[in-house]
């Protein structure tokens, strides 16, 4: 019997603070066996290293909120290995967490659909799938990072969305750099105008044409990018529909993969 191969699959699920990605990542771990979730927060560098604008840390200034090398390598890893190493620790769960629950026969029936892949997978092509769920709000910045992912994925939802969530969420547990507990971090009242908003702005400006981050078509700068707007007036879209639409494109991109053998 021929030995089985892991094959570690990377999906990037981008979009700003507060757009529903980490609870996206959280709904597809459930769904997908053998999966493990990397937060991009988790790669952000000492406050110490932080620039000050405005008299405030800037803990979204794209071109230095993330330790991009070490993210890298942490990939790299996932990607080799299928799993996480050892000795990495989470922020994540220390953070409040918002229960956005799916349509429970929507979960039932994808469980079983990448179930079936799954053994499909390891019957005829001696395959173990291992899922690698990446969540980050500056998921598309570094080009390194870009072309690691597998699959792009990208949430955007309407800024005055964005602003009502980040002022209603009072605080974050920044990485954990010198404690178990990591650091609380509360936003300044003028956080999201004067740092927030304008570092998603530019982090994002080069994706959308004309610079139109809100409402703006994609540009060709992150390849196979998948757009999923769930707050478009003409098409709203439930977390059980997000999540849905998610699932059909890995469902694609695995038949791709077998296809091209």
């Amino acid at each position: 019997m021929a030995e089985i191969q892991t094959k570690v699959i990377l999906v990037g699920l981008g979009g700003a603070t507060c757009s529903g990605k980490t609870t996206l990542a959280k709904h597809l771990k459930n769904i997908l066996p053998n999966s493990v979730i990397v937060h991009q927060d988790d790669f952000a560098p000492p406050e110490e290293l932080l620039p000050i604008k405005h008299g405030y840390q800037d803990w979204d200034a794209p071109d230095c909120a993330i330790d991009y090398p070490r993210l890298s390598n942490f990939l790299k890893h996932v990607k080799d290995t299928g799993s996480i190493p050892d000795d990495h620790r989470s922020h994540d769960e220390l953070n409040k967490q918002t229960d956005l629950p799916i349509d429970a026969e929507c979960q039932h029936r994808l469980t079983e659909r990448f179930r079936v892949i799954q053994d499909q997978a390891k019957e005829s092509d001696n395959v173990n799938i291992v899922w690698g769920l990446i969540d980050g709000f500056l998921l598309y910045w570094n080009q390194e990072v870009i072309e690691q992912l597998d699959i792009r994925f990208l949430l955007r939802v309407p800024l005055k969305t964005l602003e009502g969530r980040r002022k209603a969420r009072q605080v974050y547990i920044t990485a954990m750099h010198f404690t178990e507990e990591g650091d609380a971090w509360v936003d300044p009242p003028d956080y999201w105008e004067k740092i927030v908003l304008p570092a998603y702005l530019d982090a994002h400006r080069d994706i959308f044409e004309g610079a139109d981050v809100e409402n703006g078509d994609l540009t060709n700068k992150v390849k196979g990018l998948v757009l999923i707007e769930p707050g478009k007036e003409d098409k709203e879209m439930s977390m059980t529909d997000i999540v849905e639409r998610c699932c059909q494109e890995l469902c694609q991109f695995v038949m791709a993969e077998g296809s091209n053998k």
